[in-house]
């Protein structure tokens, strides 16, 4: 019996891990679906618009029916902090995302994606939300891991080397090689302007992830708090959408790639995991659930090789070997101070316990 109830903690433990890697596995399949409907003609604006209310009306039912015991209340300014948080993290975030794509490449984007560990390491650092020792092994760990998973992720995007020929995949096709072209001849000033956009649409969704945790302490019904933002972004990007897109026909769906794409991004990936990610942040913190975003590169390119015959390289092997070294090493970093903060907490509710003993004895 103890065995099995220990199996049981031990599994329970492994949640969050798990939890990670099945949203990096729901993003890669976000940047497959989104990249073919985009690339079908379908406006990004309203792309957000659809992905939002498809999350909005998966989550509210189960929000309304599981969570309806929950008296949590929602003060004004409690739902003022919502709204700013869900145009700043999911908003700006998405708009700027796609709006970024255009003027850069879809491989830019996501390499400059594996820039949300540090670039939340560094915010929660600043606002004294994750703590750093570099006097001690374990923060020494969390800052070099850091800086590992960030230079594999570019590295395994922009160093390619030789070919791997035992995996049998076949060159990039010439309508890759001309794309590849084409962003190589357009002007400097494009690619400058989608970089900065492309670090706001980054540097916002890390703001999210960090207030999450704050949100949560105040509003612990999370599957209302995350149906509550996704409605909320929704009408947010329903107001850019028809400012910036005045065609009526970009608002057409039809039973195609649009629909299957909205309808992925929407009830799996904004509803499903957006839920999943608050629940981690509460449980390990924004810098852990961040670490895991690196991930969603390597799949990506990983299920592209088999679909499409895309040529893996001896450069991305490198990045992915920096990678996974930078992620465990955070991870062990913070596991680490877990264990000593645990430890330490442990030994002085006993310090107390004991000087309450003393007392009442005497």
């Amino acid at each position: 019996m103890k065995s099995f109830l220990g199996n049981v903690v031990v599994m329970g433990s492994q949640n969050p891990y798990i939890a990670m890697l099945f949203i990096q596995f729901v993003y890669a399949g976000m940047a497959l679906f989104s990249k073919a409907a985009i690339a079908k003609g379908m406006n990004p604006y309203v792309f957000v618009v659809y992905r939002q209310a498809f999350a909005s009306l998966a989550l509210a039912p189960f929000a309304f029916f599981l969570e309806s015991q929950d008296t949590a209340p929602l003060s004004y300014n409690l739902l003022c902090k919502i709204f700013l948080i869900s145009l700043c993290g999911i908003t700006l975030s998405l708009n700027l995302y796609y709006v970024a794509i255009n003027y850069t490449s879809a491989t830019f984007a996501a390499a400059t994606t594996n820039t949300i560990p540090a670039i939340t390491f560094i915010m929660a650092a600043l606002l004294r939300m994750e703590s750093v020792t570099i006097k001690r092994l374990h923060g020494m760990a969390k800052v070099l891991g850091s800086v590992l998973g960030v230079s594999g992720a570019l590295v395994f995007a922009f160093v390619k080397g030789p070919p791997i020929k035992f995996l049998h995949c076949h060159p990039p096709t010439d309508k890759s090689q001309n794309s590849n072209s084409s962003i190589q001849h357009s002007s400097r000033g494009n690619w400058i302007k989608g970089s900065l956009i492309m670090l706001s649409a980054n540097t916002a969704w890390c703001l999210w992830l960090i207030l999450q945790g704050p949100i949560i302490k105040q509003y612990q019904a999370k599957l209302r708090l995350t149906t509550l933002q996704c409605f909320i972004s929704c009408v947010q990007s329903a107001f850019l959408a028809f400012a910036l897109e005045r065609d009526p026909s970009a608002w057409k769906l039809g039973w195609d790639v649009h629909l299957l794409s909205v309808a992925y991004c929407g009830i799996v990936v904004s509803g499903i995991t957006y839920w999943m990610q608050v629940w981690v942040i509460e449980k390990k913190g924004p810098v852990f659930t961040a670490m895991f975003t690196p991930l969603a590169l390597v799949i990506t390119a990983v299920i592209s090789a088999f679909l499409w015959k895309e040529s893996l390289y001896w450069g991305s092997i490198g990045g992915v070997i920096l990678l996974v070294g930078g992620l465990y090493s955070v991870l062990w970093g913070k596991n680490k101070e877990d264990r000593e903060s645990e430890t330490n907490k442990q030994r002085q509710e006993t310090k107390e316990d004991f000087t309450l003993k003393c007392i009442t004895h005497h």
